[in-house]
């Protein structure tokens, strides 16, 4: 039998799908290594390593220690963040994502 539960990389990815005002930075461990990752608009990118082209591929694989997420409001700018919350973790968003049905 396949589990055909969706990963949390892919739950962030769709509510960010259902959310477009909306961009995710997760701060999470990957291998042992500490990752930076934007999620926006259905789409994943590692603000620390490199992404892989082909955007079936998940940025944040199964096996990620999520450590925080923030919400913020697009469009995302490093200068001036305009948080809408910060320092998340997994089970605090859980709601959050409920709320948008994912």
């Amino acid at each position: 039998m396949v589990d055909l539960t969706p990963t949390a990389g892919t739950r962030l990815e769709r509510y960010t799908e259902k959310r477009p005002q909306e961009v995710l930075l997760v701060m999470a461990e990957v291998d042992g290594v500490v990752d930076q990752v934007a999620i926006f608009r259905g789409f994943s990118s590692s603000l620390v390593r490199s992404t892989a082209f082909d955007p079936d591929l998940p940025v944040l694989p199964d096996h990620a220690i999520i450590q925080a997420i923030d919400r913020l409001h697009s469009p995302y700018d490093p200068n001036e963040p305009r948080y809408i919350q910060q320092g998340l973790t997994w089970g605090t968003i859980q709601p959050v994502l409920e709320a948008a049905g994912v």
